[in-house]
């Protein structure tokens, strides 16, 4: 079993960004959202090939972004993720040492699984929450065929369906995430997939293990879903798209700013931020709208 690395005692300080992926950073062609004539519309960058297709994109602008930022920061990827899932992303910038995937159930350290880590995540799962079994066959029992397109298990860690949305039940999402809820579980919907994920499976808790290991003065944290709420109360300053589950529902915190785009834009955008909070570079200011109020007290 791998041993936890002692924290760091930086000589200056350290600005950990830690980002989702899908629809915040990366997204397919369906959630790039560009509504501008096509002789107008950004250059992409591919960024993920699945079953020999193109599936996902960020603007070539906001590729420079994140490599600029990359190299003068700690970003980590955060992402529900399975760890298969995740390796066929190819970010543009240096390799991540850190790399959060399975919403937290494994923290990557130059491309390996902390097994410490994992261990202490999945011994608090069997003390906090209901068994994976038991979710999943409510899962099943409760879905509808009709409009149920797939199940599976990720990590042996959490479940999920993919749905045919268009035909979901009004109020089927709800009454699913007050079972799980008494179960010690947390639901949320993002796109056509319903996910059920144990409440001790959080991004956050890894967010504050890589902050503890490289002993970062500073967390930055993006988002669009139910499930990147806890990264993002957890950060010091966040973003959140104007679009996702969280947009929907109307989320917010003192500290979260919204985006003024969405769709791959707001990913661009959302990476100017990122640079601006961390002192990186100095970038154009965005729109009002977007910028709100100052930094907080909470990172000054």
């Amino acid at each position: 079993m791998t041993t936890p690395e002692t924290p760091a005692v930086p000589d200056a300080p350290v600005t950990l960004v830690a980002s989702d992926l899908d629809r915040t950073l990366i997204y397919s062609a369906a959630a790039l959202r560009l509504r501008m004539p096509d002789a107008a519309a950004p250059r992409l960058l591919c960024v993920e090939v699945y079953g020999n297709k193109p599936l996902s994109y960020l603007t070539e602008t906001a590729a420079a972004l994140l490599d600029d930022l990359a190299r003068a920061t700690v970003f980590v990827p955060t992402t529900t993720r399975t760890r298969e899932q995740y390796g066929r992303i190819r970010l543009p910038g240096p390799a991540p040492r850190f790399a959060i995937c399975a919403n937290g159930g494994h923290l990557l350290v130059d491309g390996e699984s902390d097994r410490d880590w994992h261990a202490r995540v999945t011994r608090r799962i069997a003390s906090e929450s209901a068994p994976l079994a038991e979710v999943r066959a409510h899962l099943l029992a409760a879905a509808d065929p009709a409009w149920l397109l797939k199940e599976r298990v990720a990590e042996d860690l959490f479940a999920y369906l993919v749905v045919e949305r268009s035909s979901l039940p009004g109020g089927w999402v709800e009454e699913l995430g007050e079972w799980a809820g008494n179960r010690g579980w947390t639901v949320s919907l993002q796109g056509r997939k319903i996910y059920a994920v144990p409440g001790p499976l959080t991004k956050s808790a890894a967010m504050r293990e890589v902050a503890r290991r490289t002993g970062a003065t500073l967390t930055l944290a993006a988002g669009d879903s139910f499930l990147d709420a806890d990264l993002l109360l957890a950060a010091d300053l966040a973003w959140r798209p104007a679009h996702g589950e969280l947009a929907d529902t109307g989320w917010s915190a003192p500290h979260v700013r919204v985006t003024a785009e969405d769709g791959v834009a707001a990913g661009e955008e959302i990476l100017r931020h990122f640079l601006r909070a961390s002192g990186t570079r100095t970038l154009p200011d965005p729109p009002p709208d977007s910028l709100q109020d100052p930094l907080p007290e909470r990172v000054r």
